[in-house]
């Protein structure tokens, strides 16, 4: 019989696990450096937006690169399906909370189109931001190497 090996898990901190308080001390904003890496992509500050439809299209993405963070695109998302999202997005904004389930589903019934992964990176990339993407891990092996081939950065 084989055993597994044990494993520790590094932690893991939510917005429920953090406070912000006043404290004793003042810091000179001067001496404070609040550069990151991570994988070798370096941000100016810590902050990363979820790799969520609601949260990060192209132009957030690029907005938050600029402000040295990092937007992350889902890629089995909206951004991926459809050219325009525009009306989509107004569309979800729009429907009552009865009709919203069916919308939904309405939505993401659409096939991801291939070549719109890379668009996406294109777009991001082409305006000098830092892409980093999500895939869920069903996909992984067929998207993530176009996410790559076009770009993404992580």
């Amino acid at each position: 019989m084989a055993y597994l090996q044990k494993r520790q898990l590094q932690p893991a901190y939510g917005f429920d696990d953090v406070a912000i308080t006043p404290g004793q001390v003042t810091v000179n904003p001067d001496l404070v450096d609040t550069k990151m890496s991570i994988d070798g992509v370096g941000l100016d500050i810590p902050f990363m937006a979820s790799g969520m439809d609601a949260v990060v299209n192209p132009e957030f993405a690029i907005e938050l690169s600029r402000l040295g963070g990092l937007g992350v695109m889902n890629i089995d998302g909206i951004q991926t399906r459809y050219e325009e999202t525009t009306e989509i997005y107004a569309d979800i904004a729009a429907a009552s909370q009865e009709e919203s389930t069916q919308l939904m589903q309405r939505i993401y019934s659409a096939p991801v189109k291939e070549e719109l992964i890379g668009k996406r990176v294109t777009e991001v990339k082409k305006n000098g931001a830092k892409c980093a993407i999500s895939v869920v891990p069903a996909n992984t092996k067929k998207y993530a190497p176009l996410a790559v081939e076009a770009g993404a950065d992580l």
